[in-house]
């Protein structure tokens, strides 16, 4: 059996409403659900929610809401192992520890059942706890810098101050979209970023974790030249 989880809370800050505001005529959500039925990988689309709203406009998608999220899982310190080991509980799960279990973000329109299937077969083939979605960001993180108390630059890692960007070893941030492991792996909490875990690398244009109306603006139009044919 593989069941996918989707983390949706209500009370956003930085976009009201993101997890079923409207995404080009659709509730972001639901395009988000639409794209996991089309992949034809999952036996259950399952919602943890706290939101009345955002399980009716997900029961509208044919997602099962079968409870709700408690309060005290419902803030923004609460980490996704967490919120995912108590989905599996709730469904009681726990002990098919291999049961696949993908835990999908509702905000990752612009994700594809591609990489869903090349991260599945990563988890499957190999020993894996954890694989995931990351991309290349388009400037090395390694040459960052922040601005100290005096106002001056302060590199992060001075260590590569003089180095060429083409010598700097390549660094990958997560994309945001999804985690897939076991029900083992997710009830025991392991930590998803460890030594354990594995990435698919996937196109810069497309990992967007939309956070601010800029990042909803910029996914609409990538998923717009996606959907006409004119990028991948």
């Amino acid at each position: 059996m593989r069941v996918a989880i989707i983390p949706a809370r209500g009370g956003s800050k930085r976009i009201k409403n993101k997890n079923f505001r409207e995404f080009l005529g659709v509730p972001i959500i639901g395009r988000v659900i639409e794209n996991l039925k089309a992949s034809k990988l999952f036996d259950r689309i399952i919602i943890s929610t706290d939101s009345a709203e955002i399980a009716n406009v997900s029961k509208a998608f044919n997602a099962e809401v079968p409870f709700f999220r408690p309060t005290e899982l419902s803030d923004d310190f609460t980490g996704t192992t967490e919120v995912v080991a108590h989905a599996i509980e709730a469904l009681n799960l726990q002990h098919n520890i291999d049961i696949q279990v993908c835990c999908v973000y509702p905000t990752s329109v612009l994700m594809n059942s591609q990489d869903l299937k090349d991260s599945l077969n990563l988890l499957v083939d190999r020993d894996w706890q954890y694989v995931f979605a990351a991309t290349q960001p388009n400037a090395s993180p390694l040459r960052s810098f922040k601005r100290s108390n005096s106002g001056a630059v302060e590199m992060l890692f001075p260590s590569y101050w003089g180095s060429r960007s083409q010598d700097l070893p390549k660094c990958y941030v997560d994309a945001g979209f999804f985690y897939w492991a076991n029900v083992g792996t997710w009830v025991r909490q392991d930590p998803i970023f460890n030594s354990h875990s594995t990435f698919v690398e996937i196109p810069e244009i497309r990992a967007v974790d939309i956070n601010t109306e800029s990042d909803w603006l910029q996914a609409e139009l990538i998923f717009e030249l996606i959907r006409s044919g004119r990028i991948k």
